[in-house]
């Protein structure tokens, strides 16, 4: 008996910590996943973990932004071409998958979700990057393989904390290349070979 409310005291305060501040990525990684949205939504204040990859969604499900404690999400390969504004409500996330959706467009402040660490945007159809992803200072990865990227914001270069990004299938001209290294002096860069695009 005394082994089990010992078992229960850890839980909660995991849970309590999980609440109230931001985890690492390896203690997130023991956080139970909810993969049902309907499941999630009543349970939304314990929420940590969301996955909904390949459920056939058609738009971002409004209801996912009360989840005040949400510090990771995944909502790959569904039909989700437009991310809302309001998604910044989401203040504690840290990890945001959104592949292979469709997504044309990145909301203009998305660079206000500041403790985002790993962003994964991959497969998609994005053409511009907002100016406010400079805010992203603690972006440590940033995966865009394979959109429509063509212009860059000057605000890249705030990106201080990112290690790698990957810019692979995209055209890029070589000039374009050698001034986004040169913002991201300490960022490994992926690039395909540059393109004969203009400069």
């Amino acid at each position: 008996m005394r082994k089990c409310l010992i078992i229960v005291m850890v839980l909660l305060t995991h849970l309590l910590s999980a609440q109230n501040e931001l985890l690492d990525s390896i203690t997130l990684a023991t956080y139970q996943e909810y993969t049902d949205l309907d499941a999630a939504i009543e349970d939304k204040d314990r929420v940590v973990k969301l996955s909904l990859r390949k459920k056939k969604l058609k738009s971002f499900p409004m209801e996912i932004l009360e989840m005040k404690n949400l510090q990771f999400l995944d909502i790959s390969k569904n039909s989700i071409k437009e991310l809302p504004d309001s998604i910044i409500k989401l203040t504690k996330l840290q990890f945001f998958i959104c592949s292979k959706t469709g997504l044309e467009r990145v909301p203009t402040n998305f660079g206000e979700l500041s403790n985002l660490k790993h962003l994964d945007l991959s497969q998609n159809e994005i053409a511009i990057l907002p100016y406010s992803i400079g805010g992203l200072t603690k972006l440590e990865y940033a995966d865009f393989w394979d959109n429509n990227l063509d212009e860059f914001p000057s605000t890249m270069s705030d990106l201080v904390s990112l290690k790698k990004m990957d810019l692979r299938n995209i055209l890029i001209s070589k000039t374009k290349q050698e001034n986004l290294q040169l913002q991201l002096p300490k960022t490994k860069i992926y690039f395909s070979p540059p393109c004969n695009c203009g400069l």
